[in-house]
Order: C-alpha cells, then sequence, then structure tokens
C-alpha cells in the first residue's frame, strides 16, 4: 500500500459550494480533462495515439475517485498495490495489469500517475495511459495472436517511480526502451503522457489557489455525490426491485483455436443497489483475448452505459460505485490468472458493452440498442524498405478499424464508425504518405449493417496495397457469431479478412494472425462487420430505402429482403409493388423478437467452413484443470 508524505496534514474542513462555484469548477476540470488530450496529440509520435487518440485520462480526487474522465482506471487499485512513498514531483509508471489490479488491461498500455499537492497537501491525482504501437515481444506491436502468456507480449514494467521529486529516472527508462522496436516513438509517447498529466495538475492546483483547498475538495464531494444521487434514481427506474436478468454474447475465438467463449452476466437490483454478476462467463481463455477487468472498471463501464443512454447530461464520474456490487471469478474470461496472455482483450471490452445493452433492454425496450461495433480491431504492417532512399529502414504501423455502429432508438447507426467515440480515423493521405502502401478502397459494405426501422451502420472494406514486403498481423472478431438486431431489427453482416495475391490468388485470413507474409502488389481486404438493425424494417419509410439504394448504403436485393422494398439500382421505387410485398412479408412471420441473435450456435458452427472458410474453433477448456492434468501426468 502505497504511503503519501504530506508536509500539510491537518485535515481539511468542508464547507457549502454555491452552484455557481460548483458550475464553475466542475467545467474547469473538464476543460482540463480536454486538455490532457491535446497536449498528448500534439507531443505524441505514433500514429495509434496522435492520430487515432488511442488514450484515456483522467481526473480524481485525494482517494483516487474519478471525477471527471473519459474511460475511467482506478488508481485506487493501483495504489493498492505499489509498494512505496509518494511525494511531490514522483510520476509512477506501469505496464503490468497483474500489478496493479488491472487499472489496465494489457502490457502495451503505459499508465502514468501522478499525484497533485498544493501547499503540501495532496488534494488530487491526474492518470493517463496509452496504448503504445510496441512494447517488443515475439511479433511485431507486441500482441501475438497466439500468445498464451504475458511473457510472449513484450516487456512488463511493473509499478516504479518514473520520476521523484522531479527527476527522471534515466537509467530505467533506457532499459525498457531498449526492449521496444520504435524508442523514438515510445519515448515521445511516453513524454506526451507526463506532460498532459502535470498540465491537469497545474490546473487543479490553479483551481485550489483560486477558490481555496477547502472550497474545491468540497466541490469535488459535491461532484461524486450528485452521481451518487443521480445513479440512484436512474437504478430505482430502470430495474424492478428483486428481479434477476441475464444476458449472454460470445467472443468467437481466442486465437488458438478455441471458441466461441460464452459470456453471461446476470443483473439484480435489491433495494438502492444493484449487483452485477459474472460467475457463469466462460472460463480463462487459452489464447490472448482474456479481459482482465477490476470490479471498479465494471462499475464505470455499467455507469457509462446506464448514463450515456438514459441521461447523456449526467456527468460520469466515480461517486455511484457503492451502489454497484461486482462479483466476478477468478479462473475466468474476466478475471485470468497469471500469467495469461492479455493483448487481444480489445474484444472484452467492447462486449461488456453489448452484454450491458442486451441486460438494460429487456425491461425498457424503447431504451434498448442493438449490438454494433464492439471491438476496436487491430491491423499491423512492418518490414524495412527494400530500395530507395529509404532503403534498409524499419517501418511499422499499428492501426484501429471501424465498423457500423448499432441501430438506437434515436436513428440509425453511423457507418464505418468506431466503438470509442474520440477516436478518428487515420487519414489515407497520412498512411501513403509515412508507409510503403496505397490505400485503394475505403469504403462502406452495402447491406452490412442490419436492417431496421432504424438501420445498423454499415461496415467498411478497406483495401491495402502493399509496396514494400514485410510482415501483417490482424485482431478482429465477429467473424463467426452476429452482431444482434432488436425489437425486430435484423442481425448485421460479420467481418470478413483475405488477401488478393499479386500472382491473382485468393488467401482467407482469419480474424486473429500475425506475421502474414506480404509482397509489392497484394492486396489485404479488411472488412468489418456491421451493426444491428433497431426496430421493424417494414416500418422504415420506403422512400429512405430507396435513397440509401441510390447512395450505395443497401442493395435492391437487399431492400426486397429486408425492408420490403421494390426499387431499381438507381432506387426508383415502386410504391405499388412495395405495399403487397410489404403486406405478404407482414402476414408471413411471426412475432416481432427482442432480440434476434442469428442463427443458432449449433447450426452456425456447422456451417462454419462452408460460409466463411476457415476451420469451427473447437470448444473452450478449463485452462487450470488442463494444466494441473498435465503436471500429475
Amino acid at each position: 500500500m502505497a504511503e503519501i508524505l504530506q508536509t500539510a496534514t491537518a485535515p481539511a474542513g468542508r464547507v457549502d459550494v454555491d452552484p455557481v462555484t460548483l458550475d464553475i469548477i466542475e467545467n474547469a476540470l473538464r476543460n482540463a480533462r480536454h486538455e490532457m488530450d491535446e497536449v498528448l496529440f500534439r507531443t505524441a509520435l505514433s500514429p495509434g495515439i496522435r492520430e487515432q487518440h488511442d488514450e484515456f485520462p483522467l481526473i480524481a480526487g485525494p482517494s483516487g475517485k474519478m471525477v471527471v474522465g473519459q474511460f475511467g482506471l482506478s488508481v485506487p487499485d493501483f495504489l493498492e498495490n505499489f509498494d512505496g512513498t509518494i511525494g511531490e514531483g514522483d510520476i509512477l509508471m506501469t505496464s503490468d495489469p497483474y500489478a496493479c489490479g488491472a487499472a489496465i488491461s494489457h502490457a502495451n498500455d503505459w499508465l502514468l500517475v501522478v499525484p497533485i499537492f498544493h501547499e503540501g497537501r495532496l488534494v488530487g491525482w491526474s492518470s493517463m495511459f496509452g496504448h503504445m504501437s510496441d512494447v517488443g515481444g515475439k511479433t511485431p506491436s507486441s500482441m501475438p495472436a497466439d500468445a498464451r502468456t504475458i511473457y510472449e507480449e513484450g516487456v512488463v514494467v511493473p509499478p516504479f517511480k518514473l520520476y521523484e521529486g522531479g527527476r527522471l529516472n534515466e537509467p530505467a527508462l533506457r532499459i525498457i526502451l531498449n526492449q521496444v522496436r520504435m524508442p523514438d516513438w515510445n519515448r515521445a509517447d511516453l513524454n506526451g503522457l507526463v506532460a498532459a498529466c502535470t498540465t491537469a495538475a497545474r490546473r487543479v492546483s490553479e483551481l485550489c489557489a483560486r477558490f481555496g483547498v477547502e472550497t474545491y475538495l468540497s466541490a469535488l464531494d459535491a461532484l461524486l455525490d450528485r452521481n451518487y444521487q443521480a445513479m440512484k434514481v436512474l437504478l430505482a427506474t430502470l430495474f424492478e426491485d428483486g428481479r434477476t436478468l441475464e444476458f449472454a454474447d460470445y467472443i468467437c475465438d481466442d486465437g488458438c483455436g478455441y471458441g466461441p467463449y460464452e459470456l453471461k452476466i446476470s443483473l439484480t437490483r435489491t433495494g438502492e443497489k444493484i449487483h452485477l454478476d459474472f460467475s457463469h462467463a466462460a472460463p480463462q481463455a487459452v489464447g490472448p483475448v482474456n479481459y482482465f477487468i477490476n470490479e471498479n472498471l465494471v462499475r464505470m463501464f455499467f455507469g457509462i452505459y446506464v448514463i450515456t443512454v438514459a441521461d447523456p447530461q449526467i456527468l460520469w464520474n466515480d461517486g455511484f460505485y457503492p451502489l454497484i456490487d461486482v462479483t466476478i471469478p477468478e479462473d475466468s474470461f474476466w478475471k485470468p490468472r497469471h500469467p495469461a496472455a492479455l493483448n487481444a482483450r480489445n474484444h472484452g471490452i467492447g462486449r461488456v458493452f453489448d452484454l450491458f445493452g442486451g441486460l438494460l433492454g429487456q425491461t425498457n425496450p424503447e431504451i434498448l440498442n442493438a449490438a454494433g461495433f464492439s471491438s476496436s480491431p487491430h491491423f499491423m504492417y512492418s518490414g524495412h524498405y527494400g530500395s530507395g532512399p529509404r532503403e534498409g529502414e524499419w517501418f511499422q504501423l499499428y492501426s484501429i478499424g471501424f465498423g457500423g455502429v448499432p441501430g438506437r432508438p434515436v436513428g440509425d447507426g453511423p457507418d464505418g464508425h468506431s466503438l470509442w467515440p474520440s477516436f478518428v480515423n487515420i487519414p489515407c493521405e497520412y498512411l501513403e504518405s509515412y508507409y510503403p502502401l496505397r490505400v485503394e478502397r475505403w469504403e462502406t459494405i452495402a447491406d452490412s449493417g442490419g436492417a431496421g426501422l432504424h438501420r445498423g451502420g454499415n461496415g467498411v472494406d478497406v483495401a491495402y496495397c502493399f509496396e514494400e514486403p514485410g510482415t501483417i498481423a490482424i485482431h478482429d472478431d465477429r467473424w463467426l457469431t452476429y452482431p444482434w438486431g432488436v425489437n425486430g431489427g435484423r442481425p448485421g453482416e460479420r467481418g470478413r479478412k483475405w488477401i488478393e495475391r499479386a500472382d491473382g490468388t485468393r488467401e482467407v485470413l482469419p480474424s486473429k494472425i500475425h506475421d502474414v507474409v506480404v509482397g509489392p502488389g497484394d492486396v489485404l481486404h479488411f472488412v468489418t462487420w456491421g451493426g444491428g438493425g433497431w426496430g421493424d424494417p417494414l416500418a422504415r419509410p420506403a422512400e429512405l430505402v430507396a435513397l440509401e439504394v441510390l447512395r450505395g448504403l443497401v442493395t435492391a436485393d437487399g431492400a426486397r429482403a429486408g425492408y420490403g422494398v421494390v426499387c431499381t439500382a438507381e432506387g426508383v421505387l415502386d410504391e405499388e409493388a412495395t405495399d403487397l410485398l410489404r403486406a405478404r412479408m407482414a402476414e408471413e412471420r411471426t412475432e416481432i423478437p427482442v432480440f434476434d441473435m442469428g442463427p443458432p450456435l449449433a447450426e452456425i458452427l456447422a456451417r462454419c467452413e462452408e460460409e466463411t472458410g476457415l476451420p469451427a474453433p473447437r470448444p473452450p477448456v478449463d485452462v487450470r484443470s488442463a494444466a494441473a492434468l498435465r503436471d500429475r501426468r
């Protein structure tokens, strides 16, 4: 447990904070949180952070409770696992999920935690983590698809003082950077994280100087309590007391041939409190898709989802945590035992939100979202230039793919979008300027979004033509199971990956693979999945469906089969034929389901190779039991 060194040890009193002052402090903290982002974006070098914004900041109070932030991580869990003193000028760092209570979830995330002091008193914390494009390991970008232990995934940095009393621990940093393939990128990104956190610390100190420590700390308490009170009302409104809800979804495979992994959770409200139980989820995965998540992050994710769909005006923070109890068993997909591999945990992160949506929507169909692009798939390309002025120079690309956002009560899901609202696409011009490739296609895939009153967003087909020999790696999911539709909406289409070789042959790729050799003229088609539809497709205005046919978002065949709309490929609507077809389709169908998960899992597995070109995964095994059996033998 960390020991905090303070020269001002007398307890700070608490005062009443008037609404205007509270509003000023709240918005100042919001601005400081966004300033952290901007400082990092202007100093980072890796495209994952600089261009796509794969980083997450927060500002917390003295106890470590987040007051503002984008994603949320657990400062208290980090501090509980840090053995040493923390004083003014110290900056703490780690990349080891197992050593910080899963405050981060894989070794690519470098986490900084900075104590904020004002006049000798600890008044809060600023913290930020960013995904480093490479941290060593057996494959470029440090995300081997078949990893079985974290030791295969690169350097794992235990919690330590990167800065002590304001002085950089340069020898330790040199040792860390000696393990990575792009040390200049890592150093620049790390410096950006330091600058962002220290900028936030200055802004907090300025607020303390302006309003006084007692007023500032009292304002934090008020913001946390306001969130607590608001969430208490929301939970009582959304969930019936004493009722247990269950929902399950899948991770298609683990990169080592096992899957699908069923992720089932249950929710029970008892009085003011909600209990989220992960006890019936899949066992720890063999491969690196395990998502090591701590209880506080579950609370944060649940709160983000509830607030976003029910009352987005609420500023989410850690104040509501006492209202949520969480049970996560060890040796499970959600809490694997060290040294389980973790690098592909991004699929589990996204699936959490689908699971929460399925729970929330069972009793509140009017605010139910379909399943969507619940991941952030990765594409990596690396090698050495073979000729020209950069001959022999190493290049390495890490990028995040986009797909279809689900249909929602308020409208259609956006096409080709990120799971995380703040993520942005790497411009094609940037890729073609800095890497030996051409982007021959970046377009939405018609009909890939599920049909519905509100259409699911379409996935995209990004075609990368390689100009230099190298290797590529892919991390994706939803190639086997479907992103489900709701309230009568249909499932979206699954993702696919293949290479058109320069010699004219075609090679189907699994969703998780690394060290695939490519050469000049080879073209990778990185096809992502669409979002599920929301609501009855037969109720979608026929004129809108015809317009989307004209725009290339829906095909004429898709309009007929999914929406009962008859039109030409140019979007010319046949109203009479449409009315007749829709009447027949409405008469022939049975009741409209709340959830449309697609074909049964047994049927999907039976037709897997025929439909996808890939063998069906083997059923998951209990990793710990299998290891114990091997030891006995």
